[in-house]
C-alpha cells in the first residue's frame, strides 16, 4: 500500500515513515520543512509541499497512487496556541481541511488522524476512556476536535473511512533509538530533563509539588513512539472494515514528573539541579489514558511499557545528536 505521510519529517512522523517502510508499505512523505528535518526521512520519497497547497497534495495523491493518508502536520504547543489562535486554526484546522478536500478529489479515502489527549480538556475521570465529554479547554484542543468532527460528518456520505488516534505523551527513541525528539523549542518533559543532565540547560523546574498523587508532583501517561506507530498500522488495516474509528493510545499507566527525573538521573548515571517552583494554573494532577478500547479492537499492546526503557531509547539518541539533527 502507498501511504502519503503528511508531516513525515517530523517525530512522529519520521518515525511511522521507518515502521512503514519495515512492514512493506510504500511511504510518500510530504512535508514542508518548517518544524521537521531532512535527515529524519531518510531514504524514504519526499514531496516538499505546504499543505495549503491543494493543487501540490492532489498532484501528489495522483501521480503516486496514493492508497491512504496519515497525518502528523499539526502545531502543538498549547501556550502557543492561546496566543495565537489563528495560526493553529489555520495549520490545524484549515489546512487538513485541504487534505481532506484533495483526498475526496483524488478518490482516496482512507485517512489516520493523528489527534490529542486535549479534546477532553480537564476530564472529570481517570484514566480518561473514549466516551467521556470532548471539552477542550484550548486552541489546540479545539482545532483538533473540530478536525474529528469534519471526519465524522464526511465519514456518514460514504467517502471518508478514518482513525482519529488521541495521543497521550509521546516519547522515547524509535528505529533502534536512531529517530528521537528534535523540537525547537524543546516543551516535552523527558528532553527537557535529559538536557539538564548533559549540561544543556542549568536546571529542570517541577511546576507543583503539593497534588495529590503519591509524591506531589503531576502525573501523566508515556507511551514509547514505536508503540504509537504500532497502534497506527492497525488503525490502517482496520480501515479495511470500519469507516469511523478513535482510540486513545497511551500505557495506562502514569508516572510523576518525580519518577522521571529520578529515572533519567539512573539511566544517564548524572546529577543535575532542581528547582521546585509554584504550579502552572490549570494543570490536573493526574492524567492517564484508558486504552482497553484499542486493545481489544485492534489488538494493540505496548512492548515498552517501563518508563526506564523509554528513557534509555531516549538518552542514546540525545548522545548521538546532541545539538539535534544537522540540519
Amino acid at each position: 500500500m502507498r501511504v502519503l505521510v503528511c508531516g513525515g519529517a517530523g517525530y512522529i512522523g519520521s518515525n511511522m515513515t521507518a515502521m512503514l517502510l519495515k512492514h512493506g508499505y510504500e511511504p510518500v512523505v510530504f512535508d514542508n520543512l518548517s518544524k521537521g528535518h531532512r535527515v529524519a526521512i531518510r531514504n524514504a520519497r519526499f514531496v516538499y509541499g505546504d499543505l495549503s497547497d491543494g493543487r501540490a497534495l492532489l498532484d501528489t495523491l495522483k501521480r503516486y497512487r496514493i492508497e491512504a493518508v496519515m497525518h502528523f502536520a499539526a502545531f502543538i504547543e498549547v501556550g502557543e496556541s492561546v496566543a495565537d489562535p489563528l495560526k493553529y486554526y489555520h495549520n490545524n484546522f484549515c489546512n487538513t481541511h485541504t487534505v481532506l478536500s484533495a483526498m475526496e478529489e483524488a478518490g482516496v479515502s482512507k485517512f489516520v488522524f493523528s489527534s490529542t489527549a486535549a479534546v477532553y480538556g480537564a476530564p472529570a475521570e481517570v484514566p480518561i476512556y473514549e466516551d467521556l465529554p470532548k471539552d477542550p479547554i484550548n486552541p489546540y484542543g479545539h482545532s483538533k476536535w473540530a478536525v474529528e468532527r469534519m471526519c465524522s460528518f464526511l465519514s456518514q456520505t460514504g467517502r471518508l473511512r478514518y482513525a482519529a488516534l488521541r495521543y497521550f505523551n509521546a516519547c522515547g527513541a524509535g528505529d533502534n533509538a536512531s529517530l528521537g525528539e528534535d523540537h525547537r523549542p524543546e516543551s516535552h518533559l523527558i528532553p527537557l530533563v535529559i538536557q539538564a543532565a548533559m549540561g544543556k540547560r542549568p536546571e529542570i523546574k517541577i511546576y507543583g509539588n503539593q497534588y495529590p498523587t503519591p509524591d506531589g508532583t503531576c502525573v501523566r501517561d508515556y507511551i514509547h513512539i514505536e508503540d504509537l506507530c504500532k497502534a497506527h498500522l492497525l488503525a490502517l488495516r482496520k480501515l479495511d472494515s470500519a469507516s469511523e474509528l478513535a482510540y486513545n493510545l497511551g500505557n495506562g499507566k502514569g508516572y510523576s514528573v518525580r519518577e522521571v527525573i529520578e529515572t533519567v538521573r539512573r539511566v544517564s548515571r548524572r546529577n543535575f539541579r532542581v528547582v521546585e517552583v509554584d504550579p502552572r494554573p490549570g494543570d490536573p494532577p493526574v492524567l492517564t489514558a484508558d486504552a482497553s478500547r484499542a486493545r481489544g479492537e485492534l489488538g494493540w499492546s505496548t512492548d515498552f511499557p517501563e518508563l526506564e526503557k523509554i528513557v534509555e531509547s531516549a538518552w542514546i539518541w540525545h548522545n548521538k545528536y546532541p545539538n539535534g539533527y544537522s540540519d
